[in-house]
């Protein structure tokens, strides 16, 4: 699938030594400038530069004297110390002061029509203090955008996780590549619009990278074959059969749930085994599902099965997994079945041993039962309990939440970038979990499988809001119907030979 690299600060670090002798700061302070100018367009042409201690601050300085030179008002703050500043940065203070341009200890402009956030990078690796913490306040309290540079001052760029006192940007220019930090965790409500300089590195190839970032606007240009329904010469057995096991007493909207979003996703026929006492018979508004026990449905043969949405906590529950878990079929694990692993050992050692293809979905408190720490720990690096969780589990991981986190057994992983918070609310994960068994039943691979799922299903919310409905009150059943229209979308453009270009 096509996607962005995302490396981690070391990688980058390491893309770094190796473009020694390239005027990367040079590159990098054109490239924000570029987009500065773009902001300032027929408005206020006064900029607030606010320039840190370190490289990023010799990034400001670059930035400075290129909108110096195309006639904009300029101020910079720099509280730093001109003796401590490296090289490179050092030769970009130069370069300014020659160009006629001043420096102060303190925020000069009172109205700026734009400010610009290069204070620290990433490379910052303590609490921020005086005077950039109250610049920080400043910045956030203006009615001025702010552009960060590389990445907004007080984020941290492997985790998103956000100091106290951290930019708000309305856009961020993140320079050689996208860093973790800027799509998970607190880093969506921080950098406003990511736009990407590689400043002419060929970076894939000087590293290859272990991360992606997924979007739905380059996933459905590559929309797998099944999704494309281009052969009329097919049958529902075509699409496969999925089993859904969950759906306990005063629980069963869950598993409908699923069973709905997995129909909308085009798997050829959906079973239901219900582990409530008082079983439905037929979902009223999905006639098409076929609703039976949970054991009945465990004897029959499927293409995929997803255990989990409402399975509950009763001693049945746990018979039911045990017997999912020694199935050959795909397997989705999801909401209750994986409490249930989180407390048996006996049951993670059997998800572990697996040989079909497991894929597990646990948002942070699920993940931290799993992980056996806290949510708040689970949270401070969600990058690396997404991994943990992939390896320690033999399986395909979904870290929920602000910028999902996806991981593999081989060490590879990607984030999500589609989705709002309207998809904070009940139901949305056994949606979420109905969409990826319906795509592996449709037999393609559960890593693939995977990342269009949760890629489609912040897409569809996506789509909800751009026409007026959520994010306030978007109810998780209107998800799975949006993203069916979502499907069909994409696979009209590609059966009529549309590009990306031709959009």
């Amino acid at each position: 699938m096509a996607a962005e690299p995302v490396y981690r600060v070391s990688e980058v670090r390491s893309l770094e030594k190796s473009a020694v002798g390239f005027p990367l700061m040079e590159r990098a302070g054109l490239a924000a400038a570029q987009i500065a100018r773009d902001m300032l367009a027929g408005g206020v042409p006064r900029v607030q530069i606010l320039a840190g201690p370190g490289n990023n601050g010799g990034d400001a300085f670059v930035v400075a004297r290129w909108l110096k030179s195309w006639y904009f008002d300029v101020d910079v703050a720099f509280a730093g110390e001109t003796s401590r500043l490296g090289p490179d940065a050092a030769s970009a203070l130069r370069a300014w002061q020659a160009a006629g341009g001043q420096s102060n200890p303190e925020w000069q402009c009172r109205e700026p029509g734009l400010i610009i956030d290069g204070m620290f990078g990433i490379g910052l690796g303590r609490v921020i203090g005086a005077p950039y913490d109250e610049w920080i306040a400043r910045a956030n309290e203006s009615r001025a955008p702010v552009l960060a540079l590389d990445i907004p001052s007080g984020l941290d760029a492997d985790t998103g996780i956000a100091q106290p006192r951290t930019i708000r940007a309305a856009a961020t220019a993140t320079f050689i590549a996208l860093k973790p930090g800027l799509l998970t965790a607190d880093g969506p409500d921080h950098c406003g619009t990511i736009s990407v300089h590689a400043l002419d590195l060929d970076v894939e190839t000087a590293l290859p990278s272990r991360g992606e970032r997924l979007r739905w606007e380059s996933l459905r240009d590559a929309l797998p074959a099944p999704l494309r329904r281009a052969r009329r010469n097919d049958h529902k057995g075509s699409f496969g059969t999925l089993a859904i096991i969950g759906g306990a007493d005063g629980l069963v909207g869950a598993a409908l749930l699923a069973g709905r979003a997995a129909m909308h996703v085009g798997a050829g026929k959906v079973r239901i085994g219900l582990a409530a006492t008082d079983r439905l018979l037929v979902d009223a508004l999905a006639p098409e599902l076929m609703l039976d026990s949970a054991q009945r449905v465990l004897d029959m043969p499927c293409d995929a099965l997803i255990i989990g949405p409402g399975l509950g906590s009763l001693p049945q529950a746990r018979a039911f997994l045990q017997s999912a878990l020694a199935t050959a079929s795909p397997l989705v694990i999801d909401a209750d079945a994986l409490n249930l692993i989180a407390g048996d050992s006996r049951l993670a050692r059997a998800l572990a041993a697996r040989t079909a293809e497991s894929i597990i979905t646990p948002h942070p408190a699920e993940a931290a039962r799993l992980l056996q720490r806290d949510t708040a720990s689970v949270q401070r690096d969600r990058l690396t309990s997404a991994l943990d969780l992939a390896g320690r589990f033999n399986a395909s991981a979904v870290l929920k939440g602000s910028g999902s986190v996806l991981a593999f057994v081989d060490g590879t992983w990607a984030i999500n970038a589609s989705g709002n918070v309207g998809l904070a609310s009940g139901g949305t994960g056994d949606v979420l979990a109905g969409m990826i068994g319906a795509l592996v039943a449709q037999r393609i691979a559960a890593r693939e499988a995977l990342e269009l799922a949760v890629c489609l299903h912040g897409a569809a919310a996506d789509a909800l809001v751009a026409s007026g409905h959520g994010p306030v009150g978007l109810a998780a059943s209107e998800v799975a119907p949006a993203a069916c229209a979502l499907i069909n979308q994409a696979a009209t453009r590609l059966r009529f030979g549309e590009t990306p270009d031709a959009r």
